[in-house]
């Protein structure tokens, strides 16, 4: 499921435990301490400068990526890339627009696309898009007027390339028109069950999703946005968290290769892509006879058909389990 496991940052419970008294509707906007923490945590570890006032709070990134095409008023169609999360699929349905899923841009042909997902690092893959990719993409989307947003939840964690984000001077200058980045904290800081999370980046389409949000109703609890400020100017303990993961990473890859496993991309991200050269569901029933649950590829798309996504979630004991039976065969 990749779900994390691990306890949610002391720093964070004691923020969200004094800021428990919340008789009032909190804002749409969120505070001015959370925008102000969100836009130095960009600028300290992805060299991303925003104005604050950019900055909006989401009810974690998987209500924005659904929601995103209809609150944006997209028309046309939707694409995405071929291997990927299904919620971008769900969200263009939702808005009445195409869905598109395609290896690259260029194999649109075309169709008019309204908006170009990337993500990077992306699940399922762990693939990773370098500088001169990203460059392509936005120069792409502007000679279309089609809008990128770029997920990039998983952008803390680089293995064997570093992530970039799409709001880099390095790919977009300092013009950040049409670009979208969003970014969640459920993996960074443990914070799935908060819903944490928050979108930035052209100033004019994120004022008219603060429009459309505040009427909707879609509301951060003031508590969670006082736990976010904590997250977000705390780097010590997402550093711990990403070395748990390293070393999970290590383990699992080294048994599943021991095992015959091939493991494509992997770049980045909390997921190994992993092939043993046989249908995915044929994987899927030989690790659950040994008790090792994945996720078969083909649920984010036809060319994951001989791969599975083995999640780096696990507690370490777990790891270590399913790394032994994985050598045990």
């Amino acid at each position: 499921m990749g779900t994390p496991v691990d306890p949610t940052p002391a720093v964070v419970r004691d923020a969200l435990a004094c800021a428990a008294d919340a008789p009032g509707y909190p804002l749409t906007a969120g505070t001015a301490q959370l925008r102000e923490a969100a836009a130095g945590w960009l600028l300290r570890r992805l060299g991303v400068s925003v104005d604050p006032a950019t900055v909006l709070p989401t009810l974690g990134s998987k209500e924005l990526v659904a929601a995103l095409p209809s609150q944006l008023g997209i028309s046309g169609a939707v694409s995405f890339p071929a291997l990927a999360y299904p919620t971008y699929d769900i969200g263009a349905r939702l808005a009445g627009c195409d869905p598109l899923p395609a290896q690259s841009l260029t194999a649109l042909g075309p169709r008019r696309v309204g908006l170009a997902w990337v993500n990077s690092p992306a699940n399922p893959t762990g693939q990773v898009l370098g500088v001169d990719h990203l460059r392509k993409v936005v120069d792409w989307a502007r000679q279309r007027g089609a809008v990128v947003a770029s997920d990039e939840c998983y952008v803390g964690f680089g293995w064997d390339a570093e992530p970039v984000s799409i709001l880099h001077p390095d790919v977009c200058g300092d013009d950040h028109s049409g670009l979208l980045a969003v970014h969640s904290l459920s993996k960074r800081s443990n914070l799935a069950g908060y819903r944490a999370g928050f979108v930035t980046g052209d100033p004019v389409l994120v004022a008219h999703l603060l429009e459309v949000r505040r009427h909707a109703g879609l509301m951060v609890p003031t508590p969670v946005q006082a736990a976010m400020v904590a997250a977000l100017d705390d780097d010590g303990h997402a550093e711990e968290q990403k070395e748990r993961y390293r070393q999970r990473r290590g383990v699992l890859r080294a048994a599943l290769e021991y095992a015959a496993f091939t493991i494509e991309h992997s770049e980045g991200g909390l997921y190994l892509w992993a092939t043993a050269g046989e249908p995915c569901w044929e994987t899927v029933g030989a690790l659950a006879e040994l008790g090792i649950l994945v996720a078969p590829g083909e649920f984010y798309g036809g060319a994951g058909g001989q791969y599975v996504r083995v999640a780096l979630t696990g507690t370490d004991e777990r790891v270590a389990a399913a790394a032994a039976r994985l050598r045990a065969g």
